[in-house]
Formats: structure tokens, sequence, C-alpha cells
């Protein structure tokens, strides 16, 4: 019996220690080189009904429901969404605008977890391509530093990231490949 309370308290006296060493913030972040112009990329991002053809999340679930509020495009733009375990719910707000060079987001999360985080795409020039970074950074809560330890949040955002900005490279491209032709 007292090997096993102490094998007991052992491991909680490491978790204690694992949840005092993570950190209290987090950021993630992506890049992508589109062949594009910033003005021809910043729409996709700044006009939030074009976030379906590239958002990695939306098409985890096809019954996801999404509800826009406020301007079509920039600051006070926001989206609901409500879907499956895979998605979760939350809104997505623009706070800041900057055609061509910048759209912040504050996104909150409700479902599975609570959380509200910072979200940033930046768009620089790069000759006739653009180089886009998608960026999150916020606050982990105490059930993220709990899910942090059985997964790494950086590498599963990172891996949505990618994949979003892939699709993003593909719908601007193929839409400014039709622009040309037209």
């Amino acid at each position: 019996m007292l090997p096993v309370l102490l094998a007991l308290a052992f491991i909680v006296i490491l978790l204690v220690i694992v949840f005092i060493g993570q950190s209290d913030d987090f950021a993630v972040s992506r890049r992508i080189k589109i062949a594009a112009p910033a003005a021809d990329v910043f729409p996709h991002v700044n006009e939030l009904r074009n976030w379906p053809a590239w958002d990695p999340w939306s098409r985890l679930d096809p019954n996801i429901r999404m509800t826009y509020d406020g301007p079509p495009s920039g600051t006070g733009a926001s989206y609901a969404w409500s879907g499956s375990n895979k998605v979760g719910a939350g809104r997505n707000t623009i706070t800041e605008s900057v055609p061509n060079q910048l759209v912040r987001f504050r996104l909150e999360f409700q479902k599975p977890m609570v959380a509200t985080n910072d979200v940033e795409f930046s768009f620089r020039p790069d000759g006739g391509q653009t180089i886009v970074t998608w960026a999150m950074s916020g606050k982990n809560t105490l059930c993220a530093k709990i899910f942090g330890i059985f997964m790494n949040c950086e590498k599963m955002c990172g891996k949505q990231f990618d994949k979003g900005l892939a699709q993003l490279k593909s719908a601007v491209e193929k839409a400014d490949k039709t622009a040309v032709r037209a």
C-alpha cells in the first residue's frame, strides 16, 4: 500500500511541476508565399463570407452553421459559428483592418472550451508576390494547460494554419488566373 501511495504522490508532484512549468501565454504562427499582389489576397481574409473557400475548420463539419454580423468586411465585421465537436462554437470579429497590410481579430471560443485569443493576418509584398502570415496568441487557461500535457496545441493549430494557408493560396491563385483570362 505504501509504494502505491508514494507512486501516486510522485505523479501528483510531477503533474504540478509540469503545470507550473508551462507558459501562461501561447503563440502559433505560420506563413506562405502567394503568387499574387497583396491587393488580390487581402479581400479573401478581410471579407468574412470568403472564408469558407479556404478556412480549414469550416471544412471539418459540412453541417456547420455560420451567421454574419456587422459590415461585410473590415473593422466590426464578424461571424459566429456552431458545429460538431470538431469545430465547436464561437465568434470571430475583425478588430482592425489596414488595406493590403493587416487584419486583426478577436477570436472567442465558446465550445468545447471557453477562450479568447488574438489572431492576425499580415500581408507583406515580395516582388509581385505576397507573404501571408497567420498568427494567433492568447493565454493558456488551466484547461488548456491540462490539454497541453496530452496534445501539442502549437502543432495541432499550426497544422490547420498550414492547411488553411495552402487553401488560401490555391483560392487566390486560381481567382488570379481566372481574372487574367477574362
